[in-house]
């Protein structure tokens, strides 16, 4: 068994169980793998949850690298591009919700590692889709990349709640609405 295997699975059971309601003899018997094993590379559920929200954030962050080099997507495109992989999730029966902000509500304290990366990885969305609305020469680019990921992260939440595909495309409409209206008042259309 590998390291990353292992942290998939226990991606997929925090995804569908929340981080409450995974134990590391779940994960152990998820992977087929024995518990005392499993132990010897994360002592405690929270360092599996830790490891989890490092590996999903090397994914995350290996994703934006490869779609910010996509040369055969448009910059709308790439800026829409997590709602089609969202779609994907969903397509798949799974429902990814924020496990960034799941883990800070489940470790409140705010110097707890996990609050640490859930800001690295909010900073580098952030900072992604301002990058390509910067490209796009859009008004505003800091305001209307705030405004997409507010969008995103309410999505997400609901995500957790619904299960809904619905929510996806709604999400996704409102996130083209914006692009739309922050290029209209760059043309002067909304003057």
């Amino acid at each position: 068994m590998q390291r990353e295997d292992v942290l998939g699975e226990a991606l997929q059971l925090l995804e569908l169980k929340g981080i409450a309601g995974t134990t590391l003899d779940m994960v152990a018997e998820r992977v087929r793998y024995p518990l005392a094993d499993l132990t010897r590379f994360w002592p405690d559920k929270d360092a599996l949850v830790y490891d989890v929200l490092r590996h999903l954030s090397q994914q995350v962050d290996t994703w934006r690298r490869q779609l910010m080099l996509d040369e055969e997507l448009s910059i709308e495109q790439k800026l829409l591009a997590r709602y089609t992989a969202l779609t994907e999730c969903v397509s798949n029966q799974r429902y990814p919700g924020c496990l960034f902000v799941a883990a800070c509500t489940f470790y409140p304290d705010p110097e707890h590692p996990t609050h640490q990366l859930a800001e690295l990885q909010k900073r580098a969305a952030h900072d992604f889709t301002h990058e390509l609305l910067t490209r796009l020469e859009v008004d505003d680019p800091a305001m209307v990349a705030s405004q997409m990921e507010l969008v995103l992260e309410g999505c997400l939440s609901r995500m957790l709640v619904n299960r809904s595909q619905s929510d996806v495309d709604t999400a996704q409409r409102l996130a083209e609405d914006i692009l739309r209206l922050a290029q209209c008042r760059l043309g002067g259309a909304l003057s």
